[in-house]
């Protein structure tokens, strides 16, 4: 079968499409065709060896996956189900073997592309705002990296939720995306909080959602009124800020780390309960990722564009028989 290996710690340029032996799965797991797989940040940084699993090379790439039941194993799956999954590396290949735990039906309405979009980003994000930060109907929310895969499934879920989102963008088309996935207010990313004080009346914001880290942090964290919450998801920036507590204590705010993984402590059970509240309203149509597909055999380009940070919305590797 085709696969995208990363063959040495050296980013993009250290992964290689090849063929490779079929995967053995394990007891437990399920083997899946694939048909898409979405493409994040771990993944970018799994190929500089910077990801806090550290697999050695040579491995297959590929966190979340979409497409039909191989081998159903010792499940109640058939061969044929559509079917999305998480297998955490191995994805980006014409076959995984995927923890059965984390193997979710996938509407026959929905799109291969769709559900390898949505797997990942939205239940993290769902799991961030509705968990972590215990969003309340009619708070406002600020999305930084607004335009990104993960950023624009924040603003979908913060607005099903009953939230007033404001994303942060770096250009136009960003800003189009992020009115496209429902944000009620854009501001730029290099001056929001300028822009924030009279969109909020000096009220400041209740949550902020941020996977990009760097200088935009400690400007959020500013802007939290008291009880607020600002949302750890990752460092897109490549700079991982620093906070003195006494911030916190002075503002009664929060500052929460967010990890959607098994090494976290995400379930199968609890993945499960979030995917079966959220598929309706993918199903229907509240919830639509932004998707940008390419081939696995443009794997490394898909990599070096997410590095670029020009991807807007999700992008997911269609993967053929």
């Amino acid at each position: 079968m085709r696969a995208a290996l990363v063959e040495q710690f050296t980013g993009p340029d250290g992964v290689r499409v090849a063929d490779v032996p079929l995967p053995v799965p394990s007891p437990g797991d399920v083997l899946i065709d694939v048909r898409a797989a979405g493409v994040g940040f771990p993944d970018l940084l799994h190929t500089r060896g910077a990801y806090q699993r550290r697999p050695q090379p040579p491995f297959v790439l590929g966190a979340e996956v979409a497409g039909v039941v191989r081998e159903p194993g010792d499940t109640s799956l058939r061969v044929g189900d559509r079917v999305v999954g998480l297998p955490l590396l191995g994805g980006f290949a014409q076959v995984v073997a995927v923890p059965h735990d984390f193997v979710f039906p996938l509407p026959a309405s929905v799109p291969f592309s769709t559900g390898a979009a949505v797997i990942s980003n939205y239940l993290t994000a769902h799991y961030a705002l509705v968990r972590r930060a215990r969003l309340e109907p009619g708070e406002i929310v600020l999305v930084l990296g607004a335009a990104g895969g993960l950023g624009t499934a924040a603003t979908q879920i913060a607005k099903k939720y009953g939230a007033v989102v404001v994303a942060a963008v770096s250009n136009e088309d960003k800003a189009r995306a992020a009115r496209s996935a429902g944000a009620d207010h854009v501001v730029s990313a290099e001056s929001f909080s300028e822009e924030l004080s009279s969109l909020t009346d000096g009220r400041g914001l209740d949550v902020v959602v941020d996977p990009v880290g760097g200088a935009g942090f400690l400007d959020s964290l500013r802007l939290l009124r008291p009880h607020g919450r600002h949302l750890v998801l990752g460092f897109a920036s490549g700079s991982i800020p620093e906070v003195r507590l006494n911030r916190l204590l002075l503002g009664n705010i929060d500052v929460i780390g967010i990890q959607w993984a098994p090494a976290a402590g995400i379930t199968g059970d609890y993945a499960r309960a979030q995917w079966d509240e959220i598929v309706p309203s993918v199903v229907d149509g509240r919830l639509t990722p932004s998707i940008e597909a390419m081939s696995l055999e443009d794997v490394r380009e898909a990599l070096i564009r997410l590095d670029s940070r020009k991807v807007i919305g999700k992008l997911v590797l269609q993967i053929s028989r």
